[in-house]
C-alpha cells in the first residue's frame, strides 16, 4: 500500500466529530482542582480515591513511568509520559524501551477511554469522540518503534500485534489501579485495527471497543473487494474526472519527473529506499485515485480540472501533490513511517488494485510495502495473522463497535460479525470518508451508537437506559480538544 497507507496515519489519531453533523456547540466541562475532591463538587464531579494526592503522584508513583511534561487545559489534567517497557513480552529480560504515552486526566470516578492511533501519538491535549460520548479520563499510547518510541538497537522481528496489544495490557494494569471504573479502547484507521488486536489478545481488559474505519485484509493476495469498490464509488462524471488526471500525471511523466528533480532538489529529498525517483514519483501518482475518495467528499470533485488533456502541467502537478504528495516517498517522507510499512509487508497486509484505466502506461504496478522499507530490515509476510484475528471477531466480538466511511476504500475490506458476536455493531455513515465518526451516522444509529457506548461505559443516564433514542454525548462539543486529527496526508497510506 501507499498514499493509502498515508491514510492510516491521517486518521491515527483522535477521531473527533465531523463537521456540523451531531455536534453540540459549548464550552468545555468545569475545572477540577490540582488535588483530588474528596466529596462531590458543583460540576458534579464525584470522589475520587486517594483523595488529598496530587493525580501526578499517584501516575508517577506507578514504576518505570516518568514525566516529560504537563500542559494545562480548562477542566483538564495533561500529561505527556514515558514508561518503560520489555522490548520483548515473551522474554523481559532481554531490554527495555521508553514508550510515550498522554494521559488527559478528569476524574478517577469517570470511566477512561483508551486511545491508539497505530502511529505517533499526538503530545497536545485532544479528546477522541468516545471520550467526549461518555464525558471521561483518555490515555493515549505511542504504537512500538515509532520514534522516539523505538529501541535501541531495533529489533524489527518484535514489531508485531502481539507485542503492540502486550504493550496496551501493560499500561491499562498499571493505570487501572488509578482509574477503576470502566474503561473503553478505540482508535481510527490503524488505530481501530489496534483497538481490535488488543481486544482479541486481552478480551477481558475493555470493556467496550469503537474501533472506526478500520481495515480487515483476510487473505492479502485478494484484492478484488477494492477493484469492485473502485468501479462505482461515487458517481461516473465524478470517477471519470479523478481517474483521468492520475492518468495525466503517467501521460505527461517526462516533464512532471523534471518538475520532481527540481522539487527534490530544491528540498533536499533523496531516493535511496525507492531505488529511483522513477519509481518514487509513480508510487505517488498511482496513490492519487485512492487518495482522493479516502480524504475527500463527493463534493470536493469540484476541486479536480474537468479536462485533464487540456489542463497545463502545473494544475497536474498542483492536484497530485495536494491529494497524494510529492514528498511521500522520497527518503525523509517515508523514514518516519518505516514501522507501518514494516508491518504492512509482515502481518496486516496492504490493497493492490489494477486501476484499469491507466492501460499500459504504469511501468510498476501498485508497489508493495517492500519497496518502501529499507533493505537493511529484513521482511517476511505472515498470512496466518490476519485471518487469525478475523475468525475471533466472528465468534467472539462483545461489546464492539465498527463504524466505516461508505465512500472509504479502507471499508472495501473490513471488519464483520459473525454468528458468536455478542452485543456488537457495524455502521456505516453514508458518503462519508476515512473520517467517518458516530456523529456523523444517520439519526438512529447515532443513537444507537452513543448508547452502547454510554452503556458499556457504565453512565448511561436513566433515561438513555430507558430509550436509547435520547442518547447524547455527555460533555459539550470543544472546538480545540475535539477537532478531528487529520494530520498531514502525506503520511502512510492508512
Amino acid at each position: 500500500m501507499r498514499k493509502a497507507f498515508r491514510g492510516f496515519l491521517s486518521l491515527a489519531v483522535l477521531i473527533g466529530t465531523m463537521g456540523a453533523t451531531g455536534a453540540f456547540a459549548g464550552a468545555a466541562t468545569a475545572a477540577e482542582p490540582a488535588a483530588f475532591r474528596s466529596t462531590a463538587g458543583a460540576s458534579g464531579v464525584g470522589t475520587d480515591s486517594g483523595a488529598g494526592t496530587d493525580i501526578k503522584d499517584r501516575i508517577l508513583a506507578i514504576p518505570g513511568m516518568s514525566l516529560i511534561e504537563e500542559k494545562p487545559y480548562a477542566g483538564y489534567r495533561f500529561f505527556v509520559l514515558n514508561y518503560t517497557q520489555p522490548v520483548d513480552h515473551r522474554h523481559p529480560s532481554r531490554g527495555t524501551f521508553q514508550q510515550r504515552i498522554t494521559v488527559l486526566h478528569k476524574d478517577t470516578s469517570r470511566p477512561t477511554v483508551f486511545s491508539t492511533s497505530g502511529y505517533n501519538v499526538s503530545t497536545s491535549p485532544g479528546r477522541a469522540e468516545p471520550t467526549r460520548i461518555v464525558d471521561g479520563n483518555q490515555v493515549s499510547l505511542e504504537y512500538r518503534y515509532f520514534t522516539p518510541s523505538r529501541p535501541a538497537p531495533a529489533d524489527w522481528t518484535k514489531l508485531d500485534i502481539r507485542q503492540a496489544a502486550d504493550d496496551q495490557h501493560r499500561v491499562f494494569t498499571a493505570l487501572k489501579k488509578i482509574y477503576p471504573e470502566k474503561w473503553l479502547t478505540t482508535g481510527g484507521s490503524k488505530g481501530g485495527m489496534t483497538a481490535t488486536y488488543y481486544e482479541r489478545f486481552h478480551p477481558k481488559d475493555m470493556d467496550g471497543v469503537v474501533a472506526y474505519v478500520a481495515p480487515n485484509d483476510v487473505v492479502d493476495k485478494e484484492d478484488s473487494a477494492y477493484d469492485r469498490f473502485f468501479a462505482k464509488v461515487g458517481t461516473k462524471q465524478c470517477r471519470d474526472r479523478v481517474n483521468a488526471v492520475q492518468r495525466e500525471a503517467l501521460v505527461r511523466r517526462k516533464p512532471l519527473e523534471k518538475k520532481y528533480e527540481e522539487y527534490a532538489a530544491a528540498n533536499g529529498y533523496t531516493f535511496a529506499t525507492t531505488g529511483s525517483l522513477d519509481k518514487a514519483y509513480e508510487a505517488v501518482v498511482m496513490d492519487y485515485v485512492w487518495a482522493f475518495w479516502q480524504y475527500s467528499l463527493l463534493s470536493d470533485c469540484d476541486t479536480i480540472p474537468a479536462d485533464a488533456r487540456s489542463a497545463p502541467d502545473q494544475a497536474i502537478w498542483d492536484s497530485v501533490d495536494a491529494i497524494s504528495g510529492f514528498s511521500s516517498y522520497t527518503d525523509q517522507g517515508l523514514e518516519r513511517n518505516t514501522p507501518y510499512y514494516y508491518q504492512a509487508g509482515t502481518q496486516l497486509g496492504s490493497p493492490d488494485i489494477r486501476q484499469p484505466w491507466l492501460g499500459d502506461l504504469s511501468r510498476y504496478g501498485y508497489q508493495p510495502p517492500r519497496t518502501f522499507v529499507p533493505r537493511s530490515i529484513p521482511m517476511r509476510f505472515q498470512p496466518s495473522v490476519m485471518r487469525d484475528v478475523d475468525s475471533w471477531v466472528r465468534h467472539h466480538a462483545d461489546r464492539m463497535l465498527y463504524v466505516y466511511g461508505e465512500n472509504d476504500p479502507w471499508g472495501a475490506e473490513r471488519f464483520r460479525l459473525g454468528a458468536g458476536s455478542r452485543d456488537s455493531y457495524v455502521m456505516t455513515v453514508p458518503g462519508g470518508n476515512h473520517g467517518a465518526s458516530v456523529s456523523g451516522l444517520p439519526e438512529d444509529e447515532r443513537a444507537k451508537a452513543t448508547a452502547a457506548i454510554l452503556r458499556w461505559a457504565g453512565v448511561a443516564p436513566a433515561a438513555v437506559r430507558d430509550d436509547p433514542a435520547k442518547a447524547e454525548p455527555l460533555a459539550e462539543f470543544d472546538v480545540r480538544l475535539d477537532k478531528q486529527d487529520v494530520m498531514d496526508r502525506r503520511g502512510p497510506r492508512s
